[in-house]
């Protein structure tokens, strides 16, 4: 399991896709930071004409819990994506550079191999959550957002962390999804589709029940008037992301693997 958790670091190393992710996350601090910046100011919204009709229509209040609440929204739906297209570079990449069959045939197992895989994609996601938490605090500050507090922080940055690991539960399926498929755009087409239905579903009031909208709900983008979801939308998420693990490590133990 060291063995491959660090051949699996030195891949993610020397690719552009920490710097990708990185940066993306960036941008959502950034995004979300102007979004306040100027909803602080309803005339500086009205001068800056559809950018500030954008910010307003985000339902955020320019204070710190509105702040921290926005970014947990933003680490929920846009970290889905991110967080997939991490799954699915590790996972896929054994196929589509060829590497599949040497990978299987060093002197380590298959369930370590997964594993590595996962275990990486769940502390890269986490990683970003936390930077993304930091920099918006840091942002927040730099902005003199009004309703400071240590209570309030603390609630924020623990609702970005939650939201981002609900988030990285989700993708294991999209692991699965590029094993079987053998490449990246099988797994890329679930992920539209999963993202799209997510989407209509919540908007149908079903959200609470399809584990791909919880993470959004769960950061509040259904507004204040909705409730969170509850402890068995919480479980379908984990019952989702454990049988992904469980699916995708039962196809490389058991698949032929021939190219």
């Amino acid at each position: 399991m060291r063995d491959a958790l660090w051949s699996e670091l030195l891949k993610a190393r020397r690719s552009r896709l920490p710097a990708l992710t990185s940066l993306a996350f960036t941008l959502v601090v950034f995004v979300c930071g102007l979004f306040m910046f100027i909803l602080a100011d309803p005339a500086r919204a009205r001068a800056l004409g559809l950018l500030g009709d954008k910010a307003q229509l985000s339902g955020a209040s320019a204070d710190w819990t509105g702040y921290l609440a926005l970014l947990a929204q933003a680490v929920a739906v846009g970290g889905l994506l991110v967080y997939s297209m991490i799954a699915i570079w590790l996972f896929g990449r054994e196929f589509s550079d060829r590497t599949a069959k040497d990978l299987l045939a060093l002197p380590t197992s298959r369930t370590s191999i997964v594993a590595a895989k996962f275990t990486l994609a769940v502390g890269w996601a986490l990683l970003l959550a936390a930077a993304t938490a930091a920099g918006g605090l840091l942002l927040g500050a730099l902005l003199a957002l009004p309703g400071w507090s240590a209570q309030a922080a603390t609630a924020g940055v623990v609702r970005i962390l939650v939201a981002a690991t609900l988030s990285a539960a989700l993708t294991t399926p999209l692991a699965l999804a590029a094993s079987i498929g053998r490449g990246y755009l099988a797994a890329v087409g679930v992920l539209f589709v999963l993202a799209f239905a997510a989407q209509i579903i919540a908007a149908l009031g079903f959200g609470s029940w399809f584990p791909y909208s919880v993470p959004g709900l769960y950061a509040g983008i259904a507004g204040p008037g909705h409730d969170p979801p509850g402890p068995i939308s919480v479980l379908l998420v984990l019952v989702t992301g454990a049988a992904g693990v469980a699916a995708t490590l039962a196809w490389w133990r058991n698949a032929d693997h021939d190219r």
